[in-house]
Protein backbone atom coordinates (compact mmCIF):
# COMPACT_ATOMS: atom_id res chain seq x y z
CA UNK A 1 0.00 0.00 0.00
CA UNK A 2 1.19 3.35 -0.86
CA UNK A 3 2.08 5.52 2.15
CA UNK A 4 0.16 8.96 2.45
CA UNK A 5 2.55 12.09 3.16
CA UNK A 6 1.37 12.73 6.54
CA UNK A 7 2.94 9.52 7.54
CA UNK A 8 6.54 10.98 7.13
CA UNK A 9 5.42 13.45 9.31
CA UNK A 10 4.74 10.96 12.22
CA UNK A 11 6.94 9.51 14.84
CA UNK A 12 5.48 6.78 17.28
CA UNK A 13 6.77 6.66 20.71
CA UNK A 14 5.27 5.92 24.09
CA UNK A 15 4.19 9.64 25.96
CA UNK A 16 5.68 10.18 29.11
CA UNK A 17 2.44 11.27 30.29
CA UNK A 18 1.07 7.82 29.84
CA UNK A 19 3.66 5.82 30.95
CA UNK A 20 4.35 7.98 34.08
CA UNK A 21 0.87 6.92 35.45
CA UNK A 22 2.24 3.71 36.57
CA UNK A 23 2.79 3.79 40.03
CA UNK A 24 4.10 0.70 40.68
CA UNK A 25 1.72 -0.69 42.46
CA UNK A 26 2.04 -4.15 41.63
CA UNK A 27 -1.90 -4.81 40.71
CA UNK A 28 -1.61 -5.47 37.74
CA UNK A 29 1.00 -8.77 38.19
CA UNK A 30 -1.60 -11.37 39.20
CA UNK A 31 -3.68 -10.44 36.13
CA UNK A 32 -0.74 -10.60 33.68
CA UNK A 33 -0.76 -13.72 31.97
CA UNK A 34 3.21 -13.97 30.89
CA UNK A 35 4.38 -13.19 34.78
CA UNK A 36 2.12 -15.56 36.54
CA UNK A 37 3.87 -17.89 34.20
CA UNK A 38 7.54 -16.44 34.52
CA UNK A 39 7.47 -14.78 37.85
CA UNK A 40 10.12 -12.33 36.17
CA UNK A 41 9.43 -8.23 36.70
CA UNK A 42 10.50 -7.73 33.09
CA UNK A 43 7.52 -10.08 31.70
CA UNK A 44 4.81 -7.93 34.14
CA UNK A 45 3.53 -4.48 32.73
CA UNK A 46 5.08 -2.52 34.98
CA UNK A 47 8.35 -3.62 34.11
CA UNK A 48 7.47 -3.69 30.40
CA UNK A 49 6.60 0.14 31.21
CA UNK A 50 10.19 0.78 33.06
CA UNK A 51 11.96 -0.42 29.74
CA UNK A 52 10.09 1.57 27.16
CA UNK A 53 10.60 4.29 29.63
CA UNK A 54 14.72 3.46 29.94
CA UNK A 55 14.81 3.22 26.37
CA UNK A 56 12.91 6.66 25.42
CA UNK A 57 14.86 8.76 27.71
CA UNK A 58 18.21 7.33 26.46
CA UNK A 59 18.81 5.06 29.61
CA UNK A 60 18.98 1.45 27.79
CA UNK A 61 19.27 0.41 24.60
CA UNK A 62 17.07 -1.76 22.69
CA UNK A 63 18.92 -5.24 22.98
CA UNK A 64 17.86 -8.54 22.18
CA UNK A 65 16.92 -9.26 25.54
CA UNK A 66 15.34 -6.09 26.47
CA UNK A 67 12.97 -6.56 22.90
CA UNK A 68 12.59 -10.06 23.70
CA UNK A 69 10.60 -9.01 27.17
CA UNK A 70 8.32 -6.46 24.63
CA UNK A 71 8.06 -9.30 22.52
CA UNK A 72 6.52 -11.42 24.53
CA UNK A 73 3.48 -9.70 25.86
CA UNK A 74 0.28 -10.58 24.99
CA UNK A 75 -1.62 -7.06 24.80
CA UNK A 76 -4.09 -8.68 26.18
CA UNK A 77 -4.92 -5.94 28.25
CA UNK A 78 -5.87 -7.55 31.37
CA UNK A 79 -3.82 -5.20 33.20
CA UNK A 80 -5.89 -1.90 32.49
CA UNK A 81 -8.89 -3.92 34.03
CA UNK A 82 -6.76 -4.18 37.11
CA UNK A 83 -4.77 -0.77 37.04
CA UNK A 84 -5.94 2.02 39.67
CA UNK A 85 -4.10 4.26 38.33
CA UNK A 86 -5.86 3.89 34.67
CA UNK A 87 -2.41 3.30 32.93
CA UNK A 88 -3.29 2.98 29.09
CA UNK A 89 -0.86 -0.01 28.82
CA UNK A 90 -2.54 -0.89 25.21
CA UNK A 91 -1.40 2.20 23.84
CA UNK A 92 1.81 2.15 25.54
CA UNK A 93 2.58 -1.41 24.21
CA UNK A 94 1.49 -0.28 20.76
CA UNK A 95 3.29 2.73 20.16
CA UNK A 96 6.50 1.87 21.83
CA UNK A 97 6.41 -0.89 19.38
CA UNK A 98 5.95 1.01 16.70
CA UNK A 99 9.23 3.00 17.59
CA UNK A 100 11.69 -0.22 17.59
CA UNK A 101 10.05 -0.76 14.54
CA UNK A 102 10.44 2.08 12.90
CA UNK A 103 14.04 3.10 14.14
CA UNK A 104 15.19 -0.73 12.76
CA UNK A 105 16.38 -2.17 16.04
CA UNK A 106 14.17 -4.95 15.86
CA UNK A 107 15.46 -8.87 15.47
CA UNK A 108 15.00 -9.90 11.93
CA UNK A 109 12.33 -11.89 12.80
CA UNK A 110 10.32 -8.76 13.71
CA UNK A 111 11.02 -6.74 10.49
CA UNK A 112 10.10 -10.24 8.77
CA UNK A 113 6.84 -10.58 10.79
CA UNK A 114 5.76 -7.03 9.42
CA UNK A 115 6.79 -7.15 6.37
CA UNK A 116 4.34 -10.60 5.69
CA UNK A 117 1.67 -8.89 7.89
CA UNK A 118 1.96 -5.94 5.09
CA UNK A 119 2.05 -7.88 2.24
CA UNK A 120 -0.57 -10.38 3.15
CA UNK A 121 -3.70 -8.69 5.35
CA UNK A 122 -4.21 -5.18 3.15
CA UNK A 123 -4.75 -7.71 0.21
CA UNK A 124 -8.07 -9.45 0.40
CA UNK A 125 -7.15 -11.88 -2.84
CA UNK A 126 -3.89 -12.64 -1.23
CA UNK A 127 -5.71 -13.38 2.02
CA UNK A 128 -8.29 -15.67 -0.16
CA UNK A 129 -5.44 -17.54 -1.93
CA UNK A 130 -3.91 -18.16 1.14
CA UNK A 131 -6.41 -20.15 2.63
CA UNK A 132 -7.72 -21.71 -0.62
CA UNK A 133 -3.76 -23.07 -0.61
CA UNK A 134 -4.39 -24.26 3.17
CA UNK A 135 -7.98 -25.88 2.25
CA UNK A 136 -6.59 -28.02 -0.77
CA UNK A 137 -3.49 -29.04 1.82
CA UNK A 138 -6.47 -30.62 3.68
CA UNK A 139 -8.65 -31.78 1.42
CA UNK A 140 -6.05 -33.69 -1.10
CA UNK A 141 -4.69 -36.09 0.70
CA UNK A 142 -1.53 -34.20 1.47
CA UNK A 143 -2.00 -33.95 4.88
CA UNK A 144 -3.19 -37.72 5.26
CA UNK A 145 -0.18 -38.52 3.32
CA UNK A 146 2.36 -36.12 5.65
CA UNK A 147 1.13 -37.53 8.89
CA UNK A 148 0.99 -40.75 8.18
CA UNK A 149 4.46 -40.87 6.59
CA UNK A 150 5.62 -39.30 9.85
CA UNK A 151 7.69 -36.58 7.89
CA UNK A 152 6.64 -33.83 9.77
CA UNK A 153 7.87 -35.23 13.03
CA UNK A 154 11.49 -35.05 12.22
CA UNK A 155 11.28 -32.10 10.47
CA UNK A 156 12.59 -28.77 12.92
CA UNK A 157 11.48 -26.30 15.06
CA UNK A 158 7.85 -28.29 16.23
CA UNK A 159 5.86 -28.19 12.98
CA UNK A 160 4.21 -31.35 13.32
CA UNK A 161 2.75 -29.77 16.36
CA UNK A 162 2.14 -26.58 14.43
CA UNK A 163 0.83 -28.28 12.03
CA UNK A 164 -1.94 -30.83 14.02
CA UNK A 165 -3.40 -26.85 15.54
CA UNK A 166 -3.79 -25.86 11.87
CA UNK A 167 -7.82 -24.51 11.44
CA UNK A 168 -9.90 -26.60 9.44
CA UNK A 169 -10.72 -24.60 6.05
CA UNK A 170 -14.31 -24.37 5.24
CA UNK A 171 -15.43 -25.35 1.98
CA UNK A 172 -16.80 -22.18 0.91
CA UNK A 173 -15.75 -17.93 2.32
CA UNK A 174 -19.05 -15.33 3.27
CA UNK A 175 -20.11 -13.37 0.79
CA UNK A 176 -22.13 -10.35 1.65
CA UNK A 177 -25.07 -10.33 -0.27
CA UNK A 178 -25.89 -7.83 -3.34
CA UNK A 179 -28.27 -6.23 -1.99
CA UNK A 180 -29.06 -5.48 2.22
CA UNK A 181 -30.87 -7.61 4.45
CA UNK A 182 -34.32 -7.13 4.60
CA UNK A 183 -35.21 -6.10 7.83
CA UNK A 184 -38.82 -6.14 8.94
CA UNK A 185 -38.68 -2.35 9.68
CA UNK A 186 -35.93 -1.35 6.99
CA UNK A 187 -36.05 2.10 9.06
CA UNK A 188 -32.73 1.56 10.85
CA UNK A 189 -29.25 0.77 9.30
CA UNK A 190 -26.41 -0.74 9.89
CA UNK A 191 -23.63 -1.75 8.68
CA UNK A 192 -21.58 -5.43 9.70
CA UNK A 193 -17.32 -5.05 9.91
CA UNK A 194 -16.64 -8.50 7.48
CA UNK A 195 -12.97 -8.07 7.88
CA UNK A 196 -9.96 -10.73 6.89
CA UNK A 197 -10.48 -13.76 8.69
CA UNK A 198 -13.68 -14.34 9.98
CA UNK A 199 -15.35 -14.82 6.09
CA UNK A 200 -12.73 -17.17 5.40
CA UNK A 201 -12.69 -19.16 8.94
CA UNK A 202 -15.95 -18.65 10.31
CA UNK A 203 -18.68 -17.72 7.87
CA UNK A 204 -21.64 -18.87 9.65
CA UNK A 205 -20.69 -16.73 11.79
CA UNK A 206 -21.39 -13.60 9.76
CA UNK A 207 -24.81 -15.49 8.64
CA UNK A 208 -26.17 -15.67 11.91
CA UNK A 209 -24.77 -11.86 13.00
CA UNK A 210 -26.94 -10.82 9.99
CA UNK A 211 -29.96 -13.24 11.03
CA UNK A 212 -29.90 -12.22 13.60
CA UNK A 213 -30.12 -8.37 13.54
CA UNK A 214 -32.40 -8.83 10.74
CA UNK A 215 -34.68 -10.58 13.21
CA UNK A 216 -34.34 -7.19 15.23
CA UNK A 217 -35.72 -5.42 12.04
CA UNK A 218 -32.61 -3.64 11.44
CA UNK A 219 -31.36 -3.58 7.43
CA UNK A 220 -27.59 -4.75 7.08
CA UNK A 221 -25.10 -3.90 4.54
CA UNK A 222 -21.57 -4.53 4.64
CA UNK A 223 -19.89 -1.56 2.58
CA UNK A 224 -17.59 -3.61 -0.37
CA UNK A 225 -14.95 -0.85 0.09
CA UNK A 226 -14.14 -2.09 3.56
CA UNK A 227 -11.10 -3.98 4.44
CA UNK A 228 -9.12 -4.97 7.07
CA UNK A 229 -9.56 -3.19 10.62
CA UNK A 230 -5.18 -2.96 10.96
CA UNK A 231 -5.21 -4.86 14.80
CA UNK A 232 -2.43 -7.38 13.98
CA UNK A 233 0.08 -4.53 12.14
CA UNK A 234 -1.00 -2.14 14.89
CA UNK A 235 0.16 -5.01 17.38
CA UNK A 236 3.28 -5.81 15.38
CA UNK A 237 4.46 -2.36 15.60
CA UNK A 238 3.44 -1.07 12.06
CA UNK A 239 1.11 1.94 12.75
CA UNK A 240 1.69 3.08 9.56
CA UNK A 241 -0.07 0.29 7.78
CA UNK A 242 -2.79 0.28 10.05
CA UNK A 243 -3.33 4.03 9.62
CA UNK A 244 -3.89 3.35 5.74
CA UNK A 245 -6.22 0.52 6.67
CA UNK A 246 -8.33 2.98 8.76
CA UNK A 247 -8.86 5.79 6.74
CA UNK A 248 -9.78 2.91 4.19
CA UNK A 249 -12.43 1.90 6.64
CA UNK A 250 -13.34 5.26 7.99
CA UNK A 251 -14.12 6.40 4.39
CA UNK A 252 -16.16 3.31 3.58
CA UNK A 253 -18.44 3.73 6.62
CA UNK A 254 -19.01 6.79 7.10
CA UNK A 255 -20.57 7.27 3.38
CA UNK A 256 -22.46 3.88 4.17
CA UNK A 257 -25.13 5.97 6.62
CA UNK A 258 -25.49 3.66 8.70
CA UNK A 259 -26.60 4.22 12.77
CA UNK A 260 -24.06 1.35 13.78
CA UNK A 261 -20.71 -0.67 12.69
CA UNK A 262 -21.32 -4.06 14.00
CA UNK A 263 -18.88 -5.77 14.60
CA UNK A 264 -18.38 -9.83 15.88
CA UNK A 265 -14.59 -9.76 16.56
CA UNK A 266 -13.73 -8.63 19.74
CA UNK A 267 -9.96 -7.42 18.49
CA UNK A 268 -11.36 -5.86 15.22
CA UNK A 269 -13.89 -4.00 17.44
CA UNK A 270 -10.88 -2.90 19.91
CA UNK A 271 -8.88 -1.54 17.50
CA UNK A 272 -12.28 0.39 15.23
CA UNK A 273 -13.18 2.20 18.25
CA UNK A 274 -9.51 3.18 19.22
CA UNK A 275 -8.93 4.91 15.23
CA UNK A 276 -9.64 8.36 16.79
CA UNK A 277 -5.86 7.77 19.02
CA UNK A 278 -4.33 6.34 15.88
CA UNK A 279 -5.36 9.01 13.59
CA UNK A 280 -5.14 12.10 16.00
CA UNK A 281 -2.20 13.81 14.63
CA UNK A 282 -3.59 13.44 11.10
CA UNK A 283 -5.49 16.69 10.33
CA UNK A 284 -7.57 15.22 7.40
CA UNK A 285 -8.85 12.20 9.21
CA UNK A 286 -8.80 13.11 13.25
CA UNK A 287 -11.93 14.15 13.56
CA UNK A 288 -13.33 11.55 10.94
CA UNK A 289 -12.10 9.23 13.20
CA UNK A 290 -13.38 10.14 16.18
CA UNK A 291 -16.57 10.13 14.21
CA UNK A 292 -16.44 6.49 13.33
CA UNK A 293 -15.42 5.63 16.19
CA UNK A 294 -18.77 6.44 18.07
CA UNK A 295 -20.64 4.36 15.82
CA UNK A 296 -18.20 1.00 16.70
CA UNK A 297 -20.81 -1.58 18.43
CA UNK A 298 -19.49 -5.12 19.80
CA UNK A 299 -22.60 -7.29 18.35
CA UNK A 300 -23.61 -8.28 21.98
CA UNK A 301 -23.30 -4.88 23.69
CA UNK A 302 -26.05 -3.58 20.61
CA UNK A 303 -27.77 -6.27 20.74
CA UNK A 304 -28.60 -5.91 24.69
CA UNK A 305 -28.66 -1.99 23.70
CA UNK A 306 -31.80 -2.77 21.69
CA UNK A 307 -35.10 -3.72 22.68
CA UNK A 308 -33.98 -7.28 22.63
CA UNK A 309 -36.27 -9.70 21.52
CA UNK A 310 -35.25 -13.04 23.55
CA UNK A 311 -35.45 -16.28 21.99
CA UNK A 312 -38.35 -18.59 22.48
CA UNK A 313 -36.74 -21.49 20.82
CA UNK A 314 -34.49 -23.83 23.17
CA UNK A 315 -30.67 -24.47 22.95
CA UNK A 316 -30.41 -27.57 25.22
CA UNK A 317 -26.64 -27.30 26.30
CA UNK A 318 -23.84 -27.12 28.49
CA UNK A 319 -21.89 -23.84 28.29
CA UNK A 320 -19.24 -21.71 29.17
CA UNK A 321 -18.09 -18.94 28.11
CA UNK A 322 -14.63 -17.31 27.57
CA UNK A 323 -13.91 -13.78 27.62
CA UNK A 324 -12.60 -12.36 24.80
CA UNK A 325 -9.84 -10.34 26.03
CA UNK A 326 -10.50 -7.05 23.60
CA UNK A 327 -13.57 -7.53 24.51
CA UNK A 328 -13.86 -7.95 28.80
CA UNK A 329 -9.88 -5.53 28.76
CA UNK A 330 -10.09 -3.57 25.93
CA UNK A 331 -13.75 -2.66 25.30
CA UNK A 332 -15.06 -3.62 28.67
CA UNK A 333 -17.62 -5.41 27.62
CA UNK A 334 -18.50 -8.04 30.62
CA UNK A 335 -22.14 -8.26 31.23
CA UNK A 336 -23.42 -8.11 27.65
CA UNK A 337 -22.16 -11.53 26.56
CA UNK A 338 -24.18 -13.12 29.59
CA UNK A 339 -26.78 -11.28 29.04
CA UNK A 340 -27.56 -13.07 25.87
CA UNK A 341 -26.62 -16.30 26.71
CA UNK A 342 -28.92 -16.60 29.96
CA UNK A 343 -31.84 -15.23 27.77
CA UNK A 344 -31.56 -18.58 25.85
CA UNK A 345 -33.95 -21.08 27.00
CA UNK A 346 -32.77 -24.06 27.86
CA UNK A 347 -29.03 -23.25 27.72
CA UNK A 348 -27.18 -23.98 31.03
CA UNK A 349 -24.06 -21.72 31.64
CA UNK A 350 -21.23 -22.69 33.58
CA UNK A 351 -18.97 -19.85 34.22
CA UNK A 352 -15.20 -20.87 34.33
CA UNK A 353 -12.80 -20.49 37.18
CA UNK A 354 -10.78 -17.55 35.38
CA UNK A 355 -13.11 -16.82 32.08
CA UNK A 356 -10.88 -13.26 31.31
CA UNK A 357 -7.43 -15.25 31.65
CA UNK A 358 -6.05 -15.01 27.95
CA UNK A 359 -6.71 -18.16 25.94
CA UNK A 360 -3.19 -17.61 24.50
CA UNK A 361 -4.12 -16.94 20.59
CA UNK A 362 -3.88 -12.92 20.94
CA UNK A 363 -3.47 -12.52 16.90
CA UNK A 364 -0.25 -13.79 15.63
CA UNK A 365 1.27 -14.92 19.10
CA UNK A 366 0.61 -18.49 18.85
CA UNK A 367 3.07 -18.34 15.78
CA UNK A 368 5.38 -15.19 17.18
CA UNK A 369 5.29 -16.98 20.64
CA UNK A 370 4.28 -20.65 20.00
CA UNK A 371 6.12 -22.05 23.60
CA UNK A 372 4.17 -19.34 25.85
CA UNK A 373 0.94 -19.62 23.82
CA UNK A 374 0.85 -23.41 24.18
CA UNK A 375 1.47 -22.90 28.28
CA UNK A 376 -1.59 -20.40 28.64
CA UNK A 377 -3.67 -22.56 26.10
CA UNK A 378 -3.24 -25.41 28.50
CA UNK A 379 -4.47 -23.50 31.50
CA UNK A 380 -7.13 -22.87 29.87
CA UNK A 381 -8.15 -26.32 28.67
CA UNK A 382 -7.79 -27.81 32.36
CA UNK A 383 -10.07 -24.52 33.62
CA UNK A 384 -12.98 -25.83 30.29
CA UNK A 385 -12.34 -29.56 31.55
CA UNK A 386 -12.84 -29.14 35.40
CA UNK A 387 -15.84 -26.54 34.62
CA UNK A 388 -17.30 -29.12 31.95
CA UNK A 389 -16.15 -32.00 33.93
CA UNK A 390 -19.47 -32.43 35.86
CA UNK A 391 -22.28 -34.48 34.45
CA UNK A 392 -25.21 -31.95 32.48
CA UNK A 393 -28.38 -31.24 34.04
CA UNK A 394 -30.36 -32.36 31.67
CA UNK A 395 -28.52 -30.57 28.91
CA UNK A 396 -27.84 -32.48 25.85
CA UNK A 397 -25.07 -32.89 23.00
CA UNK A 398 -21.28 -32.15 23.58
CA UNK A 399 -20.60 -29.17 25.60
CA UNK A 400 -20.36 -26.12 24.15
CA UNK A 401 -17.43 -23.01 24.26
CA UNK A 402 -18.97 -19.90 23.61
CA UNK A 403 -16.81 -16.71 23.16
CA UNK A 404 -16.43 -13.33 21.06
CA UNK A 405 -13.16 -13.54 18.38
CA UNK A 406 -12.43 -15.63 15.54
CA UNK A 407 -9.08 -15.95 17.29
CA UNK A 408 -10.31 -17.27 20.40
CA UNK A 409 -12.40 -19.87 18.87
CA UNK A 410 -9.22 -21.52 16.54
CA UNK A 411 -7.23 -21.31 20.18
CA UNK A 412 -10.12 -23.47 22.21
CA UNK A 413 -10.74 -25.67 18.92
CA UNK A 414 -6.84 -26.20 18.69
CA UNK A 415 -6.67 -26.92 22.57
CA UNK A 416 -9.81 -29.27 22.35
CA UNK A 417 -8.34 -31.11 19.39
CA UNK A 418 -5.02 -30.77 21.52
CA UNK A 419 -6.18 -32.47 24.82
CA UNK A 420 -8.87 -34.97 23.50
CA UNK A 421 -11.64 -33.25 24.83
CA UNK A 422 -15.44 -33.66 23.62
CA UNK A 423 -17.31 -30.38 22.76
CA UNK A 424 -17.53 -27.13 20.12
CA UNK A 425 -16.77 -23.62 20.07
CA UNK A 426 -19.32 -21.40 18.92
CA UNK A 427 -19.58 -17.11 19.15
CA UNK A 428 -22.31 -16.58 21.03
CA UNK A 429 -24.29 -15.05 17.91
CA UNK A 430 -24.23 -18.47 16.63
CA UNK A 431 -26.29 -19.46 19.70
CA UNK A 432 -28.98 -16.84 19.53
CA UNK A 433 -28.89 -17.91 15.84
CA UNK A 434 -29.99 -21.64 16.72
CA UNK A 435 -32.23 -20.43 19.34
CA UNK A 436 -34.65 -18.02 17.16
CA UNK A 437 -33.97 -20.78 14.80
CA UNK A 438 -35.56 -23.64 17.23
CA UNK A 439 -38.83 -21.41 17.32
CA UNK A 440 -39.57 -22.44 13.92
CA UNK A 441 -39.36 -25.96 14.54
CA UNK A 442 -41.53 -26.32 17.69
Amino acid sequence: MAERHIELEIVDRPSAKDMSQCVHCGFCLQECPTYLQLGLETDSPRGRIHLLQAVTEGRAEPTPSLVSHLDLCLQCRACETACPSGVPFGRIMESGRAMLVQSGRVPLAWRLRVWLLRQLFPYPKRLRLLFSLLRLYQRSGLRWLLRTSRLLRILPGGLAEAESMLPEVPSRAYEPPAEPSTGAAAARRVALLTGCVMPLLYPRTHEATVRVLDRHGLQVVAPPEQGCCGALNLHAGDRRTARELARRNIDAFLSAGVEAVVVNSAGCGSTLKEYGELLEQDPEYAEKAQRFSALVRDVTEFLTELPFEPPRGAVRQRVTYQDSCHLVHAQQVRSAPRELLRAIPGLELVELESPDRCCGSAGIYSLAQRDMSLRLLDDKMRDVAATLRAEPTGSADVPVIATANPGCMLQMEAGLRRHGLPGRVVHIVELLDEAYAAEEET
